[in-house]
C-alpha cells in the first residue's frame, strides 16, 4: 500500500499543478484530499465515475501502472484531449503523435488492438478527424472497463479507500 500511496501522490501533484494555477486566479486555492469512503464507493457504481473524479483516475492509473498497462489509460485520456482539439493542423499533429505513441507497431506505449483497427486509423490520420480514433478508443475503453476495472474494485488499495476510519479522541480534539 506504500507504493500505491507514493504513486497516487506523484499522480495527484502532477495532475493538480495546472488547476491550482487555474483556481489561484480565480481566488480559491484547492486540494486534492482523500475522498471520503461514500465518494470512492461510488466509483464502484460505473467506471464513468471513477473516470470523472481526479482522484479516482489518479488512482486508476497508478493501479494501471502496477500491472504494466498504463498505456490504456494514456491511450484513452489522449483520445479525449484530441477530440477537444479545435484546429486542424493541431488536429494533424496530434493524430500522427498518438499514432507514433500509441498505434504504430513496435510505438513505446503501444496499446492491444486488432490490425484491421490500425489499418483504419492509418488511413483516416492522413486526412485527420475528431473520430479517427473513435473504434480504437472504444476498444481500450472496454478492455479497462471489463478487465481492469473490476480487479481495481477488489485491489487492497480500493477497498482502503472505502473503508471507514474509526473517530478517535484525539481527531475530535479532546
Amino acid at each position: 500500500i506504500k507504493d500505491w500511496k507514493t504513486r497516487l501522490s506523484y499522480f495527484l501533484q502532477n495532475s493538480s499543478n495546472s488547476n491550482k494555477r487555474k483556481s489561484k486566479k480565480a481566488g480559491k486555492h484547492r486540494n486534492y484530499f482523500r475522498p471520503s469512503p461514500e465518494e470512492a464507493q461510488l466509483w464502484s457504481e460505473a467506471f464513468d465515475e471513477l473516470l470523472a473524479n481526479k482522484y479516482g483516475l489518479a488512482a486508476f492509473r497508478a493501479f494501471l501502472k502496477s500491472e504494466f498497462c498504463e498505456e490504456n489509460i494514456e491511450f484513452w485520456l489522449a483520445c479525449e484531449d484530441f477530440k477537444k482539439t479545435k484546429s486542424p493542423q493541431k488536429l494533424t499533429s496530434k493524430a500522427k503523435k498518438i499514432y507514433n505513441d500509441f498505434i504504430e507497431k513496435e510505438a513505446p506505449k503501444e496499446i492491444n488492438i486488432d490490425f484491421q483497427t490500425k489499418n483504419m486509423i492509418a488511413q483516416n490520420i492522413q486526412e485527420a478527424t475528431h473520430t479517427c480514433f473513435s473504434a480504437a478508443q472504444k476498444r481500450v475503453y472496454s478492455l479497462m472497463e471489463n478487465n481492469s476495472y473490476p480487479r481495481f474494485l477488489e485491489s487492497e488499495f480500493y477497498q482502503e479507500l472505502c473503508k471507514k476510519t474509526p473517530v478517535t479522541r484525539a481527531a475530535q480534539g479532546t
